[in-house]
């Protein structure tokens, strides 16, 4: 109800309207007036008003109001119209004994009219009682003979309507009005706001105002009240304190209309209304609430009397959050967890959608029925699909109040830790902590949850699962050729053959009962059935045993990639890491072997062998875990299997978003990322690099990771022509905890990537040699992983260090040889080329030959570059041609592909440093450091007298790309075409 000294903002219509009927009033004519609209629209401020006209224009004016305490009181609001005509008029009315088709007092009414005009004000007729109803249907009827009119209010729709209101024949001539109020418009608020803070508000705060109290006049008022006692101005600025101000007055009117709802029935389809009322229909709610004898109709109109339910653009009744949670706040946490109960179990079975469902179980208690927990998932999936992580996770955290079985219980445990990873990883790594010190934890159920930790950066996780005593690893470990099982003789448990088969995951070892075979007859026909369960024993204990080393193999090879990640083993009170089982069927294991070959730079055909290995399926039908494959497919970077690793690539990514997991998404996207880089595609790096940290925010991203994609952001932004943003990253601090870890490797090399482009090789060897020593400390020698040798070479070259640069580019060389790959080889070749000063252009053959046949197409074009510059000094420049048909003619026009572990990218236009051995170059004309990275290098082989077609198939592009990019050259450079191209010789050749 507005408060008596609300202005009454808008209402000009309407009091011209009153103003009229008393005018009418005086000059003898009757009229029935009704204002309606929702509480707090004014109808009572607005009838005051109209009555204190009435009293000043010299008319008799009978008020009375009703209200729902008084709903059964006879004849309630008749004594209070009457009491000032009658003193003992009350005393008559409800002590009297009531007479059939009695109408106390109205005759006197209508006598007394005719010497004065009267009008009378009635509010809230919504409340009336039933005598008072009948008695002022018929005033209504007697009103065409005496001057009297019935002013009344009303919200939303009575519980009986008055019959008067609707323009009925009983009413005779008397006029008929009914004025519905509407909210206030944006510019009454604004109207509003001036008045009562004194000042105008501004527009952002006037419409957050009209839309937060919907233009309810009493609202606006008490909440612009409350709003300047807080001395703030009405600026945008305090917008959400006005929101909180808003909810706090709703919420109030809401519990002032609820504590005057007298029906106790009204109260339950209220608090039902308030838990499903936008999921069922009100018939349905009023089921949920209970039988009782009321009608519905009179239910509906009883709760839109209260204010509490409002009709919204014909849609049926809904309430606001806030009323809703008032309403539900004045219930007993008890009682409200058990209607939340059983409006889900109504839900369920008139087949509502799941995630309405699964917003009931989120507040009902346990409801003990399987449907609830598959609901709840279900809703999970939904959640993560619209992007609602916080959502999702309530969703899984509800499941687990449900009576679980213990496995599908850690199914759950491990499915909200995968997303909990992103959203509150600390939360999932207690949880998956408790996953791994069960013994009850399902089967591969504790290796994922080691490795989901390992993908947040938990390496603690992985030492839970370490030995315990020999040959286990937080268990007992069942026999294997290689590790002896405490207190087993060599004399008991299953035969050596069977034990062998069931390790080594044999699915041919015979079972029981298998009467076809002469050897496992002996004895079967004395006791059939004695022999059959025992083999069935034996067949069950051979797959315990075969899972049990399965796990134990995953762990050790899980503990091996923590070891890589964070060397602790230095650390005081932690024993080493063991060795990865020499024989072993385990996908896990052939992926960190094959990485761990591919660090040492042996054994290519053995770590591609592995690499494949690890994403065969399990032998014991055992969920694959995500690291393993991960560090699988950066063997594969490294054997030259690009393309395949990126299929494997595409496999994790699908699987990822199936499972919606999105921590392991962000990691598959960053590896995918270094892979686009290594190949020479960094738009698609970027492209990957932004789409990871969509899943994975940086600021929740482990400090073990922060180096690593750190360093793809910088190449990839020193790649795509943005040096600023590669400045900014190289500049931003690290946490400390990753300076501890193998991946700040991939940082300091990319920061020697940037001193480099920078022209600054002081810097960059240093950074260069930082790299190399903490690549050494993890054990990484191979050249294929980062090229640190030979950029630091070059570094040490520039600087005059020919000693050093000779010294490090022939060990690289040495190393690409042993590891064997064309691309670490000819990347290495190329090293050497740069810093010899004997037969430089021999080498530079022998690089461009040897990376013609590798996936280096960055490398390859900077060797066909520097072969270029130097057959340039000997004028045999057809040379750099010849080699470039060939290779034309030998790869099929196939790409020419990557980057090396970040690599060699060729520098950016301003910072290209000279020549090694040859004359300085004349001052770089004015626009060349505005060439981007495409031109510059099509620039400089279109320099070297090489035509459209030849680069376009040494750049793999078409040879429409390469004349637009010679165009932008031209235009940048103000030149006229290739003849003033070739006159600059300015390059790296210098040529």
């Amino acid at each position: 109800m507005a408060p008596p000294d609300l202005p009454l903002f808008e209402r000009d219509r309407e009091q011209a309207v009153l103003s009229a009927v008393i005018g009418e009033l005086r000059s003898g004519r009757p009229a029935l007036v009704t204002v309606t609209g929702e509480p707090g629209l004014g109808q009572n401020e607005l009838l005051r008003w109209a009555a204190g006209q009435a009293r000043a224009r010299g008319v008799h004016v009978l008020a009375a109001r009703a209200t729902s305490a008084e709903h059964e009181l006879r004849y309630g609001v008749v004594a209070q119209l009457l009491a000032p005509e009658d003193r003992d008029i009350a005393t008559r009315l409800f002590v009297a004994p009531q007479r059939p088709g009695g109408l106390p007092g109205l005759n006197h009414l209508l006598t007394a009219c005719h010497d004065r005009p009267t009008l009378l004000v009635v509010q809230d007729v919504q409340w009336l009682d039933p005598a008072s109803l009948r008695w002022l249907e018929a005033l209504a009827r007697r009103l065409p003979r005496a001057p009297l009119a019935l002013l009344t209010s009303t919200t939303g729709t009575a519980i009986d309507r008055p019959e008067w209101s609707v323009g009925t024949p009983l009413t005779g001539l008397a006029s008929t009005i009914e004025l519905a109020l509407p909210p206030l418009t944006t510019s009454g608020v604004s109207a509003a706001v001036r008045t009562v803070c004194g000042v105008p508000g501004d527009t952002d705060f006037t419409d957050a105002l009209a839309q937060a109290t919907r233009g309810v006049p009493a609202v606006v008022h008490e909440v612009l009240l409350r709003f300047t006692r807080t001395g703030c101005a009405p600026r945008a600025e305090h917008v959400e304190h006005l929101r909180t101000l808003t909810a706090e007055v709703v919420g109030d009117h809401a519990a002032q209309a609820l504590s005057e709802l007298r029906d106790p029935v009204a109260v339950d389809v209220l608090r039902a209304l308030a838990v499903c009322g936008d999921l069922l229909d009100f018939p349905l709610v009023c089921t949920l609430a209970g039988l009782h004898p009321v009608p519905e109709a009179r239910l509906r109109a009883t709760l839109m009397a209260s204010g509490l339910l409002t009709p919204r653009d014909g849609s049926p009744p809904g309430h606001d959050a806030v009323v809703r949670a008032r309403i539900l706040e004045e219930m007993p946490a008890a009682d409200r967890a058990d209607l939340y109960a059983r409006a889900a179990r109504l839900a369920q079975r008139v087949a509502v959608a799941d995630q309405g469902i699964a917003e009931l179980l989120l507040r009902a208690r346990p409801v003990g029925a399987p449907w609830a927990v598959a609901t709840l998932r279900r809703g999970f999936a939904a959640a993560l699909r619209s992007g609602r992580r916080d959502r999702a996770t309530a969703y899984l955290a509800r499941a687990l109040d449900e009576p679980l079985r213990s496995e599908e219980r850690d199914r759950v445990e491990l499915q909200l830790a995968s997303v909990q990873m992103v959203t509150a990883p600390t939360a999932a790594e207690r949880r998956l902590h408790g996953l791994i010190r069960s013994t009850g934890t399902g089967t591969g159920l504790r290796a994922q949850a080691v490795d989901l930790c390992l993908l947040g950066g938990d390496t603690r996780a992985a030492r839970l699962a370490q030995p315990t005593g020999p040959g286990t690893l937080g268990a007992p470990a069942p026999y294997d050729a290689d590790v002896p099982v405490p207190g087993r003789g060599s004399g008991t448990g299953s035969p050596p053959g069977r034990r062998a088969r069931a390790v080594a995951g044999d699915a041919t070892a015979p079972r029981g009962g298998n009467t076809s075979d002469p050897s496992h007859r002996d004895g079967s026909d004395e006791h059939p059935e004695r022999t059959t369960t025992a083999d069935n024993d034996a067949t069950v204990s051979e797959r315990d045993e075969l899972a049990t080393v399965s796990e134990r193999h995953e762990l050790i090879a899980l503990l091996r990639v923590a070891r890589f990640l964070r060397h602790e083993e230095t650390c005081p009170g932690v024993p080493p890491a063991p060795a990865l089982p020499e024989h072993s069927h385990s996908p896990a294991v052939a992926g960190v072997r094959a990485w761990e070959h591919a660090m040492a730079g042996v054994h290519l055909e053995a770590s591609r062998r592995l690499a494949r290995a690890a994403f065969a399926p399990d032998p014991g039908g055992r969920p694959p875990l995500v690291t393993p494959r991960l560090f699988a497919c950066r063997a594969l970077f490294l054997t030259d299997d690009g393309d395949e690793a990126e299929a494997h690539l595409a496999t994790l990514l699908n699987e990822a978003h199936r499972q919606r997991a999105a921590i392991a998404i962000a990691h598959v996207l960053a590896v995918r990322a270094d892979l686009h880089l290594r190949h020479g595609r960094p738009d698609a790096a970027a492209r990957d690099l932004a789409a990871a940290e969509a899943e994975l925010p940086p600021a929740r991203l482990h400090p073990l990771f922060v180096p690593y994609w750190a360093s793809l952001n910088l190449v990839a932004d020193l790649q795509n022509g943005r040096p600023d943003r590669a400045r900014e990253i190289a500049a931003r601090p690290v946490p400390s905890l990753s300076e501890e870890c193998a991946t700040s490797a991939y940082l300091l090399f990319a920061r020697g990537v940037l001193a480099r482009s920078e022209d600054d090789p002081q810097r960059a060897r240093a950074y260069f040699r930082a790299c190399g020593r903490w690549l050494l400390h993890y054990g990484c020698v191979n050249p294929a992983v980062l090229p640190w040798r030979s950029l630091a070479a070059e570094a040490a070259h520039a600087l005059g260090d020919d000693a050093e640069a000779l010294r490090l580019t022939r060990e690289e060389v040495r190393l690409a040889a042993r590891w064997g790959t064309r691309s670490a080889l000819g990347r290495a070749e190329l090293g050497l080329a740069v810093v010899i000063r004997e037969n430089r252009t021999e080498h530079f053959r022998a690089a461009v030959a040897t990376l013609s046949e590798s996936p280096a197409r960055t490398d390859y074009t900077r060797a066909v570059l520097e072969l270029a510059s130097a057959e340039s000094a000997e004028a045999e420049r057809r040379t750099a041609l010849a080699l470039t048909s060939r290779r034309a003619s030998t790869a099929g026009g196939v790409a020419p592909g990557p980057l090396p572990g970040f690599s060699q990218a060729l520098p950016a236009p301003a910072g290209v440093p000279p020549g090694r051995g040859a004359a300085p170059h004349p001052r770089p004309p004015a626009g060349w450091p505005a060439l981007s990275p495409a031109e510059h290098e099509t620039a400089l082989l279109a320099a070297s007298g090489l035509a459209n077609r030849e680069i376009a198939t040494t750049l793999s592009v078409t040879t429409r790309a390469v004349e637009l990019r010679l165009s932008g050259v031209y235009r940048k450079l103000r030149i006229r075409g290739r003849e003033e191209l070739r006159a600059l010789r300015y390059g790296p050749e210098g040529g």
